[in-house]
């Protein structure tokens, strides 16, 4: 049989221990067994918590799940995105979005809008200025993701309205994801907002998305290829409103775990001198103050260790499937039509597969250590069919704007300013104040 887990309150069952400290939570699951059945409200979720299982749920015998009850509650916001769609449709959607994400144009974004942004966000500062590096980072991760969406002439509204709404949304969508209907429709100023930030972004991005119809051409960004994707099974393309979802999607899932992680890689780079020292030794060496290049990422080889240890201490929580018909679970049945769920957040807090697991620690990701783990403790972006497509982009713009900013500035913590983590739609920083130092001159 499963385990229970303690701790359940009548009628709403896990969900307040789970709004109210979710990352205690999920790193005490793998303590009770490989297979850990607590509850939403009534609803019985059953979380699996070892590698192997993971990779079956996600990858090896992924045929007989369909996304859960979060991607339910989300569908008003993603429609039927990747995030949230089934089936073949998903798959065909799949097709058609993993040309916006080759490795050639994530070369070019990289070169042409990352690093751009992210040296104009750097040629702001001024030493000794104290910045919310949060805030910052999330103003900059939106302001690369409306420029590779959306070419200059289709997007400037469109920008504006994504950098306003955006943040709207993340700040709200856990509580909408794991509370009950009858929580969406109570008229508190947080549903509010969310509704309306939704309902402005459903106005906006499809005028952009028919302007890039009527345009017809490849000018570069995301939405061009969208528009103009066939399906080589089947010829056909993806009507304005499937492009809407997917722009949706990459926007709310992509945008907020870069802006967090990086958010962290300064912050962990604050607390650690010596990690920031060889940083810092790396950047200079393999770049010798030169913007980056796409070429340039791979020669950043413990910078890129950095950034596994950022998302392995900050990954998104949880993904949640269905069962389709019935599976077998480390020995146990679980009927069809039920809930299970893998915890990237359980899975890389595990000290069976990371040794120490609250210490942040580059080297772990050494080639010799990174060897030994298991497949499947590691899932930053998913596993299996629907494994994120954006996972390049997202890897290269995280290194790309570290090298950027990094060449240039020290980010040190501000006394008495104490910064923890705080879940949101990902376990981002309650805060961040650091003080910018030129690193030369």
């Amino acid at each position: 049989m499963a385990v229970d887990l303690p701790g359940r309150w009548p009628l709403i069952g896990h969900s307040a221990a789970l709004l109210r400290d979710p990352l205690r939570l999920l790193s005490s699951l793998s303590a009770h067994g490989e297979v850990v059945r607590l509850r939403l409200g009534p609803l019985p979720v059953y979380v699996v918590t070892t590698p192997e299982l993971a990779l079956r749920v996600l990858a090896g015998e992924a045929d007989k799940f369909d996304k859960g009850i979060v991607f339910d509650k989300m569908r008003p916001l993603f429609g039927n995105g990747l995030a949230t769609s089934n089936g073949e449709f998903n798959q065909r959607q799949r097709r058609l979005v993993l040309p916006a994400f080759h490795r050639e144009r994530v070369a070019r974004h990289t070169e042409q809008t990352i690093t751009r942004l992210a040296g104009e966000l750097a040629d702001s500062w001024r030493p000794g200025q104290r910045v919310a590096v949060d805030r910052r980072m999330q103003d900059l991760v939106l302001g690369i993701a409306g420029r590779t969406l959306f070419s200059a002439e289709l997007g400037t509204e469109v920008l504006a309205e994504i950098q306003r709404c955006i943040p709207v949304l993340l700040e709200n969508v856990l509580v909408r994801a794991f509370s009950p209907r009858w929580v969406e429709r109570l008229p508190i100023p947080g549903n509010r907002r969310f509704d309306r930030a939704a309902a402005r972004l459903r106005e906006v991005i499809p005028e952009a998305v028919l302007a890039a119809r009527a345009e017809g051409a490849d000018r570069g960004d995301l939405l061009s290829v969208l528009v103009r994707a066939t399906d080589e099974q089947t010829g056909e393309s993806m009507t304005d409103e499937q492009v809407h979802d997917e722009v949706i999607t990459i926007l709310t899932t992509g945008a907020e775990t870069t802006a967090v992680a990086l958010s962290w890689f300064w912050h962990e780079l604050g607390r650690h001198p010596e990690i920031e020292r060889r940083f810092h030794a790396e950047v200079d060496e393999v770049l010798g103050g030169r913007p980056p290049t796409f070429a340039d990422l791979s020669e950043l080889v413990y910078t890129q260790r950095i950034v596994n240890e950022v998302l392995r201490r900050s990954p998104p929580l949880i993904l949640m499937r269905r069962t389709r018909e019935p599976v077998e679970l480390g020995g146990i049945r679980v009927p069809a039509g039920t809930e299970v769920a893998v915890s990237q957040h359980t899975l890389h807090q595990d000290p069976r597969w990371f040794p120490d697991p609250g210490r942040f620690d580059p080297d772990r990701w050494a080639p010799e250590r990174a060897a030994a783990l298991p497949r499947g403790a590691y899932l930053p972006f998913g596993a299996g069919a629907r494994f994120c497509p954006g996972h390049l982009l997202a890897q290269a713009e995280i290194t790309a704007v570290a090298a950027t900013v990094g060449a240039r500035w020290r980010l040190v913590p501000v006394p008495g300013k104490p910064v923890y983590a705080k879940v949101k739609a990902t376990a981002q920083p309650n805060q961040l104040p650091m003080t910018v130092l030129p690193r030369h001159g």
